[in-house]
């Protein structure tokens, strides 16, 4: 059994974005050897995921639109209360929606590896997703297999 990991940096645009990381993951898993196995991707952040989808302009602003419908930046969040009094003072990013909508999508998400290449359709790729951007992501993509 082998294990190979990978550090990829990202650097997002906007404060939402779904940043399309497929050709960058699945050159970790051609640099990795693995034939038979599985990837995994992990975002260390608790404000970014990663979400398998196709990527069509359309369904991702569809969404983006959904996340906003269930977690509205415009509510309050007692995370920003919280992170404002323990600082006593406002860096002016209240991010408790960036949160709450990571906790929605997740961190992670695992492809298996059959002949060299993930098990993906033409159809669906992996995301960044960014809650809490612009910034740079530190993503980890580990493979494991034979």
């Amino acid at each position: 059994m082998k294990i190979y990991k990978q550090k990829l940096e990202i650097k997002s645009k906007a404060q939402v974005e779904f940043v399309d990381i497929t050709k960058e993951v699945a050159g970790v898993v051609a640099d990795s050897g693995v034939r038979e196995g599985q990837v995994l991707v992990y975002s260390p952040h608790t404000t970014a995921g990663i979400v398998i989808n196709h990527n069509e302009p359309m369904l991702v602003q569809d969404f983006m639109r959904v996340l906003y419908r269930l977690v509205p930046i415009s509510d309050r969040y007692s995370h920003d209360m919280f992170e404002l009094t323990r600082s006593n003072k406002s860096d002016g990013r209240s991010n408790g929606h960036s949160h709450c909508k990571t906790m929605i999508i997740g961190v992670s998400q695992s492809v298996p590896i059959e002949k060299g290449s993930m098990l993906i359709t033409e159809k669906q790729s992996i995301f960044l997703a960014e809650m809490d951007g612009a910034r740079k992501r530190d993503i980890f993509v580990q493979v494991i297999g034979l």
